[in-house]
């Protein structure tokens, strides 16, 4: 059963940045969408920002526009959220997950759910 893994969460002050990163081991994900998701406790997981298989369509949630770049290295087969500026309010479970053809940035059309990476913002 395919499932991503995710890494490069941590705790940062408000203002600072975090690289997180996405891979599938023994799979290859140059084919597929791929979308990048939070879950704060007691809230429902919500669309963060989605990249296509190319590379050249990218869709942020409002929240995060302007603050984090998704990019993805195909060569490497590693897809990466870059987040600055971080807000306390972007405290969350941070998951990456896939998709097959061109799907809406949201959870119920993505799978291959990890554990996630754990992103704490506070001073």
């Amino acid at each position: 059963q395919l499932q991503l893994v995710e890494s490069g969460g941590g705790l940062v002050q408000p203002g600072g940045s975090l690289r997180l990163a996405c891979v599938a081991p023994g799979f290859t994900l140059d084919r597929f969408g791929i979308g990048w998701f939070r879950q704060a406790p007691g809230t429902e997981r919500e669309e963060v920002s989605c990249i296509s298989s190319s590379g050249s369509n990218t869709y942020y949630a409002d929240s995060v526009k302007g603050r984090f770049t998704i990019s993805r290295d195909n060569a490497n087969n590693t897809i990466y959220l870059q987040m600055n500026n971080l807000l306390p309010e972007d405290t969350a479970n941070y998951y990456c997950a896939i998709s097959v053809g061109l799907q809406p940035c949201n959870p119920n059309y993505f799978g291959g759910w990890g554990q996630g990476t754990q992103v704490t913002v506070s001073s």
